[in-house]
């Protein structure tokens, strides 16, 4: 049996685009040294997050194109190494800039780009274009084919994002991250796996970067097993605060069989009864009013 192998890269960023770059793929051949099957980059590795606390017209001239030479080197790096590698980036796109991950198969194939849909309109990410939607692809590894989705972040903290791509197939969702993973944040990560029987794997920045802790996370979705009384916990991996690439190896033989036969995800919904959910005119008392839409 062949267990996927998730790779991590926990890693601080430097000050320029070429530094992460050459950090970037000097952490893509440690994973594939450790045999990962996966590299997956904490969020917007491009510029290192770095868009707080600078004026916007400073931060979104760092933008870079999907096809540039930066995330080129990547694709290759992919073929090279016989990895699939989700990078991260600060993306120039129609005139605007978006929170993206471009996920390359082991032969350097382009399978995904998904650009962050819930961006943190409080925040510095205002400025930047949000996604439209949410995608899954048919990932080719050694353990064979896998559905594999993305969220990034602040994606978490909404269910939708996960159930969406539940419904189109998932079974692995790649979470890129830059904040605190605290007990919160974790649990829900925790649940987006339990509830949707799906794997969950997020990669923050170490505790040298600011407002970032570490924390990074696999949970493999699969909450009980026939020999086991009672629950199990779902996480395969949790980091500490200090750089590093870390390995989690994630069942999915395992993972398949449990979803065959357990009550979540898909089995029981009433999609009927939730139209509620599609009503973006709603006079809800809790929303404030200054981020309605």
């Amino acid at each position: 049996m062949h267990l996927l192998k998730i790779a991590l890269l926990q890693i601080a960023p430097c000050g320029t685009l070429n530094e992460n770059l050459e950090k970037g793929v000097q952490y893509c051949r440690k994973a594939a040294k450790l045999g990962a099957d996966i590299a997956l980059f904490p969020e917007m590795w491009s510029n290192g997050y770095n868009i707080y606390d600078r004026p916007a017209e400073e931060w979104t001239l760092e933008a870079i194109s999907a096809e540039c030479d930066f995330v080129n080197t990547f694709k290759n790096l992919a073929g090279e190494l016989r990895i699939a590698i989700g990078i991260t980036l600060l993306e120039r796109y129609n005139g605007g800039v978006r929170n993206t991950v471009i996920l390359f198969d082991r032969f350097g194939e382009q399978k995904l780009v998904y650009a962050k849909v819930h961006t943190c309109d409080f925040d510095a990410e205002k400025y930047l274009t949000p996604g439209k939607k949410f995608y899954v692809t048919s990932l080719n590894t050694a353990c064979g084919d896998v559905s594999v989705g993305a969220m990034i972040c602040f994606d978490r903290e909404f269910p939708e994002s996960a159930r969406i791509l539940m419904l189109k197939g998932a079974e692995l969702i790649l979470v890129p991250n830059a904040c605190p993973m605290e007990i919160n944040r974790l649990s829900q990560l925790r649940a987006r796996a339990y509830e949707n029987m799906l794997a969950v794997a997020t990669c923050n920045y170490p505790e040298t970067v600011p407002d970032c802790n570490g924390g990074s996370s696999v949970f493999d979705g699969v909450a009980y097993l026939p020999q086991a009384d009672g629950s199990r916990d779902m996480c395969i991996l949790q980091a500490d605060g200090r750089e590093g690439v870390y390995i989690a190896e994630l069942d999915l033989e395992q993972l398949r069989d449990y979803r065959k036969k357990e009550v979540h995800g898909n089995a029981y919904r009433h999609p009927s009864k939730y139209s509620l959910l599609l009503d973006a005119n709603i006079n809800n008392p809790f929303i404030r009013d200054d981020y309605r839409k």
